[in-house]
C-alpha cells in the first residue's frame, strides 16, 4: 500500500460497497472522500456539522475519536438516526480509519 493512503468502505444505499482510497495527508474527511468519488453524499453545509447529509452507519469494529458536542446535537435532530451514527464529515482521514465499514444513512435529513 502507498504511503500515506488507507482504504475506506462505503456500502452505498443500493447495498454496493465501495473500496475508495483516501489520502490520510490531505486533512480530508470522510464527506469529502465520498464526494470526491461522487458517491451520493450531499453534505449541505461543507462539513460543519451542520445538516446531517453526511450521516453514516459505523459497521465494522474501528475505534473512533469520540463524538463532538456539535456532532451529538446534530446528530439529535436527524432523521434515521441509530447507536452507530457518525457524521462524515466529522470522521477525519487517519491510519486509525483504515479499512473502516461504513454505511451512508437514507436520505431525508
Amino acid at each position: 500500500m502507498e504511503d500515506n493512503i488507507i482504504t475506506i468502505h462505503i456500502i452505498d444505499r443500493e447495498g454496493v460497497t465501495h473500496d475508495l482510497e483516501a489520502p490520510t495527508d490531505m486533512n480530508m474527511n470522510v464527506m469529502e472522500v465520498c464526494k470526491s468519488y461522487e458517491l451520493p453524499v450531499e453534505g449541505r453545509c461543507g462539513g460543519m456539522a451542520m445538516c446531517a447529509t453526511c450521516q453514516c452507519y459505523l459497521e465494522s469494529d474501528t475505534d473512533l475519536p469520540e463524538q463532538s458536542d456539535a456532532e451529538l446535537d446534530m446528530l439529535d435532530e436527524a432523521f434515521f438516526v441509530k447507536p452507530n451514527s457518525r457524521l462524515g464529515c466529522q470522521l477525519h482521514i487517519s491510519d486509525e480509519l483504515d479499512g473502516i465499514v461504513l454505511r451512508l444513512a437514507p436520505e431525508g435529513n
